[in-house]
Parts: C-alpha cells; sequence; structure tokens
C-alpha cells in the first residue's frame, strides 16, 4: 500500500504535513530538513520543486524558490539527493511543483524516478484535471505516484465530485482564493466552505492548506478535515534559522499552541 494511504487509513484526524522548498536555505539541506521533521513527528512532508514563476505561491515560497534556483538546485539534483532517503525515513513523501519543470524532465521519467527514490505522490497545481485524466493518470497510476488534485471555493461541487472519484490519497483544499501565505483567521466565509465539501461525505480523505499560521488557523482547518498542510510559515522560520529544522520546527510548533 503507498504510504499515503498508509498514513490516512491509521490516522483519521490532525494530520500534520509541513513544506518546504528543496535547495533553499542551502543547496545541500534537502535531507536533513527531511529526516529532522519526521523526529519531530510530523506526518507528512511536501518537498517544493523550485520553479521561476510559482503561481499558486504568495512572496514568502516565490522568495524561497528564487533562493533555491540561485543556489543551483534542479529536479534532477533533487532526486539525487533523494537517492537513499528511503534508508532512514519511512513517513509519506511528496513533491511540489508546476508543471514546466515536470514536462521538462519527462512526465514518465519524473514518475520513474519517484518510485525509485520513494515518494509517494506528487501536486501539480497548474495540471488541469482533464490533461491529469485523458494523458497523466494512466502514467502515474504505472508507477504508484499519487497525483493529489486541489480544490478551492470557486470549485463546482460537480468537478469536487470528479475529483474525488477518479483520485486516490487525499484532496488538498486551498483555504481560499489566494496564493499562499499566513493568514491571521479563517473568516465565517472560509469556515462555511470547510463545512460545504465535510457535507459532501467525499471518499476521499481531505487535507487544508494556505495560510495557516497560528492556533486559531490550526484549530479550524482540524476540525473540518483530516489534518493541515503548513508551507509558509515553517519557510519563514526555517529560513530565519538558517536551515536549522529542528529549531524552525519548535518555533512552529510554539506558534500552533499560542
Amino acid at each position: 500500500m503507498n504510504r499515503i494511504n498508509q498514513l490516512f487509513s491509521t490516522k483519521k484526524s490532525r494530520i500534520f504535513s509541513l513544506y518546504f522548498c528543496a535547495g533553499t536555505p542551502t543547496l545541500e539541506g534537502t535531507a536533513d530538513v527531511i529526516r529532522t521533521l519526521e523526529q519531530k513527528g510530523v506526518d507528512m512532508i511536501e518537498i517544493g520543486i523550485p520553479f521561476s514563476d510559482p503561481m499558486a505561491d504568495g512572496v514568502v515560497i516565490q522568495a524561497a524558490a528564487t533562493s533555491a534556483l540561485r543556489n543551483g538546485m534542479t529536479l534532477r539534483k533533487l532526486f539525487a539527493q533523494l537517492e537513499n532517503i528511503r534508508d532512514t525515513v519511512q513517513i509519506p513523501l511528496i513533491l511540489m511543483g508546476y508543471l514546466n519543470p515536470i514536462m521538462q524532465y519527462g512526465f514518465e521519467n519524473f514518475c520513474r524516478d519517484c518510485r525509485r527514490t520513494g515518494i509517494d505522490g506528487v501536486i501539480i497545481p497548474d495540471l488541469p484535471f482533464r490533461d491529469y485524466e485523458e494523458e497523466y493518470r494512466p502514467i502515474a497510476e504505472r508507477y504508484d505516484v499519487k497525483v493529489i488534485m486541489l480544490i478551492t471555493p470557486e470549485t463546482s461541487e460537480e468537478r469536487v465530485c470528479q475529483i474525488d472519484a477518479h483520485t486516490d490519497g487525499f484532496i488538498y483544499m486551498v483555504s481560499s482564493a489566494a496564493t499562499t501565505g499566513a493568514q491571521k483567521d479563517f473568516d465565517e466565509q472560509k469556515q462555511a466552505y470547510f463545512r460545504r465539501i465535510e457535507a459532501m461525505n467525499l471518499r476521499n480523505p481531505r487535507m487544508i492548506g494556505f495560510g495557516i499560521s497560528n492556533r486559531q488557523t490550526y484549530e479550524a482547518a482540524a476540525a473540518h478535515a483530516a489534518g493541515c498542510i503548513i508551507g509558509s510559515k515553517f519557510v519563514t522560520l526555517l529560513e530565519e534559522e538558517g536551515g536549522d529544522a529542528a529549531r524552525a520546527a519548535d518555533r512552529l510548533m510554539d506558534a500552533l499552541s499560542k
């Protein structure tokens, strides 16, 4: 069983996933960050593939991607850094990136190297669902790479149901129709969206991301989904700590508890 499916079959709530961008603050720190986060009790990790035009991301992750590219990070280097990661890490690992670098690499080559290095899934925000269904799904399934699709408050219930029926892993619920970035709280409109999707009783579990940075946003997400995904806040802390993932994780846990 894919590690993503294993996680959601054994833990039904308060699943904790963190995102960081590979190649920053240091080029060679990717594997160390992953190992440290598992030791800190993180349930799942999203590893960002830096790209020059990350259209779903706010200023924090845009800056991280720019820094990583300047440091020399490439998709080929990232796979090299992940070569032996499964010798020490057991939790699900997901690559999150945009279609352009993956297409340059070759989608089947990408899936093959995901399988070889132990990557369980991929999130590609600019991959249209129809293209996934018609062209990429058979390849991803051949290598047991889960393609995680995103939904937003603007996604129709019909499309949500299509995604639920034709994907396997979890559904990434974007908290609002905006780019990534820390938010102080989730207003009633956002929480009504959470409740609406929750009431659909979807087959796949849901994770809420974008904007989670403190106790208020964390608890709101945890109340309406299997768990939450935190990106910008952790990326900021990791940068402030010079790549020390243990100190950054401790500061994040402290922020979520107050």
